[in-house]
């Protein structure tokens, strides 16, 4: 076994063991409730904060389940489209957030209130907010080197090829569309005000994730727009590929969850919910980010080679 893929392993199940944590607390926390043995979270019902909850308890299994299925034997057997989505959605959520875990806790610990913030319902200890950060930051690195490991395993063909080798086959309107959405975002970053409603609304943490979703949005464009090149590129291909992947995954993961929010906003107007940006601006970017990511990880699917099949079930 290679070096690569042993880091690959040993990610893959450190990630579902960082998950695990935060899958028992939300189980917890739907058991307690319905036993009346714990509080209901803030601004819920019991119908509510119980769906909601079961709906998160799904994903943490799919999370741990992913983790799991790239370095396991029958993680190779299960078909690629569907491994590679939950990979792709998944490092789209964790992977690309990283920068913001790191910068907010170094903020946190700056203002001296890292020990209180135990997250935003006041009813949750401390130590289970430390216990949850843990997880998405455990589950985001496991994620950012088993992933890889599991995509060269399967399809080696595309970390072996080279930029601009063949024709490309993919227009680069994904990769224009995402570097707009990137410059407006960046905009709002550095306290632009054109498209926002409500600009006392914006407080640091808004900044900084609109800072890093402006980030992951350039690089992936400007990682599918040379990937989609006939010519030569300085950088290494798999750095593009890595780049092309986060960037593309961050779009339309976190704009797909963003955009029915931006829209139950808009429709109910909850007196307790107010985004700082113009609804309709909101609307239009989280659609156009979700319709460029797509755009974007069909560029990277089509710049591997398709002479060479998938290699078959190969045993560690």
């Amino acid at each position: 076994m290679e070096r690569w893929d042993r880091v690959g392993k040993f990610a893959g199940y450190g990630a579902a063991l960082a998950l695990s944590p935060y899958l028992l607390i939300k189980v917890a926390w739907v058991a307690g409730s319905l036993l009346g043995l714990a509080p209901i979270g803030e601004g819920f019902d019991l119908a509510g904060w119980v769906l909601l909850n079961t709906v998160t308890i799904g994903m943490a299994g799919i999370g741990i389940a992913l983790a799991l299925a790239l370095v396991r034997p029958w993680g190779m057997r299960i078909p690629g489209f569907l491994v590679a989505f939950c990979a792709w959605t998944g490092a789209g959520f964790l992977v690309s957030i990283l920068p913001y875990a790191v910068l907010s806790t170094v903020l946190d610990a700056g203002r001296g209130t890292a020990a209180d913030s135990g997250g935003d319902d006041p009813s949750m200890p401390g130590w289970e907010g430390a216990l949850i950060q843990f997880s998405f930051i455990g589950m985001g690195l496991g994620l950012a080197l088993a992933v890889p490991a599991y995509l060269r395993r399967r399809w080696p063909e595309a970390f072996a090829r080279q930029v601009g080798e063949g024709t490309p086959t993919v227009p680069t309107w994904a990769a224009a569309v995402a570097g707009i959405v990137g410059l407006v975002w960046a905009y709002w970053a550095a306290d632009g005000t054109l498209g926002i409603a409500r600009p006392a609304e914006r407080d640091i943490n808004w900044h900084l994730l609109t800072s890093v979703g402006a980030l992951w949005a350039l690089a992936g464009a400007a990682a599918s727009w040379t990937l989609a090149r006939k010519g030569p590129a300085w950088v290494p291909h798999r750095l593009l590929l890595a780049l092309g992947w986060l960037g593309s995954g961050s779009l339309f993961a976190w704009s797909g969850w963003k955009l029915p929010l931006t829209l139950f906003v808009a429709v109910a107007d909850p007196a307790d919910v107010k985004l700082p940006e113009n609804l309709a601006v909101a609307t239009v970017l989280h659609l156009a980010a979700v319709v460029a990511g797509v755009g974007m990880v069909r560029t990277l699917v089509r710049s591997r080679p398709r002479t060479a099949p998938s290699p078959p079930f190969v045993h560690e």
